[in-house]
């Protein structure tokens, strides 16, 4: 089921729940490109290149079954809460999603 949702990486994924018909993510994508706002691949490898640690929740992956090929490259070790908030109070920023 993974490899379904993943299909097509980053450029597949869903822009919003404002679809509007089809006519919202054609207008974002539309508007985006005019602006030339780089791409999800290109703003997580300039992350990436700055130093930013992506760390992903061992929780959320045991509960949808990920195995650690199933995340995209870079990712660090998948941490527990416990070991996140440690992390987390070293860093000097820190945002979960």
């Amino acid at each position: 089921m993974l490899s379904f949702m993943r299909r097509g990486g980053t450029d597949k994924l869903k822009l919003s729940k404002m679809n509007m018909g089809g006519m919202g993510p054609w207008m974002m994508k539309k508007i985006f490109k005019a602006e030339n706002v780089p791409t999800l691949d290109s703003l997580i490898q300039v992350a990436l290149e700055s130093g930013v640690k992506f760390i992903p929740c061992q929780m959320t992956m045991d509960a949808f079954g990920l195995k650690r090929e199933d995340l995209i490259d870079g990712m660090e070790d998948p941490a527990g809460a416990s070991t996140a908030i440690d992390v987390a109070l070293e860093s000097q920023i820190n945002w979960f999603i």
